[in-house]
């Protein structure tokens, strides 16, 4: 395979609000350190997202090593602490996981007012990380709030080539990745076994399924048809839409932009 760098990192510190761009960044057990700590629920601790909620993509997010930041047009913005230790504990359910977690209130109330909803800012610790589906991970592989698995990458030519069929092409943010590769050909990413960066190896368990949130600007929240109907004309099997690669770390490091990304391939 085509020797390639990484072209970008992000972490999103809440799920469902905006991206960090990082230069470089911890990769622990659970994904890269910061990502998706904090979750917005209902009041029965059910997450919520931008399936249903894409307003959230307006919400900017900073980070620092002590902070995080939740910021919108014409609101005061939200400062949270990058680490929360202590706080009332209600039951999370993200898809089939339920798991405690600490509830911020000043968050809570924050998001509530921007959405006209009742709203729970949960953060997840370290003791209570969730398990990876164990039809495609070890035992002791583990995720914060992300959907799935630990890391998402994606690869600058396939969104080249995916672009090729859409009349307005759509930027790299509509995937929400945190690994942005540059250098394989298109679509190298489908016969992943694994992968290593900065000296950590990662397994490929399986290819990302879409939603509906990529077809939600980034920027504005506003939605249309791509690119999952580009997707459905050339990335449909299984009744379902495929962009992009989860990855499960074996290994912690430090990840950078520029790095060698040296690909395991089937055989």
């Amino acid at each position: 395979m085509t020797p390639a760098v990484v072209s970008a990192l992000y972490v999103y510190p809440i799920k469902s609000c905006g991206a960090v761009a990082l230069e470089s960044a911890r990769l622990l057990p659970h994904g890269l350190d910061g990502d998706r700590r904090y979750m917005l629920a209902r009041p029965d601790g059910t997450f919520i997202s931008q399936r249903t909620h894409p307003e959230l993509a307006r919400v900017r997010s900073s980070l620092t090593e002590e902070r995080i930041g939740a910021a919108v047009p014409g609101r005061p913005p939200l400062d949270l602490p990058r680490q929360l230790d202590g706080g009332s504990r209600i039951s999370a359910t993200i898809w089939a996981d339920t798991v405690p977690a600490v509830l911020h209130p000043e968050g809570s109330i924050w998001f509530s007012e921007l959405l006209d909803e009742e709203i729970s800012l949960l953060y997840l610790q370290d003791d209570d990380l969730r398990k990876v589906n164990p039809k495609y991970a070890a035992p002791g592989d583990r995720v914060a709030f992300a959907d799935a698995y630990p890391l998402l990458l994606t690869s600058e030519s396939s969104l080249d080539e995916l672009n090729r069929g859409i009349e307005e092409p759509v930027p790299m943010n509509r995937f929400r990745p945190n690994v942005v590769v540059r250098g394989w050909p298109p679509y190298a990413e489908d016969a992943l076994v694994g992968l290593t960066i900065g000296g950590v190896e990662l397994a490929m368990p399986k290819l990302c399924d879409r939603c509906v949130v990529t077809t939600t600007d980034q920027e504005t929240g506003a939605r249309g048809p791509e690119p999952l109907r580009a997707l459905a004309q050339t990335r449909r099997w299984d009744q379902k839409v495929w962009f992009g690669a989860n990855l499960i770390p074996h290994g912690t490091g430090m990840l950078s932009v520029g790095q060698a990304v040296v690909s395991e391939a089937p055989g």
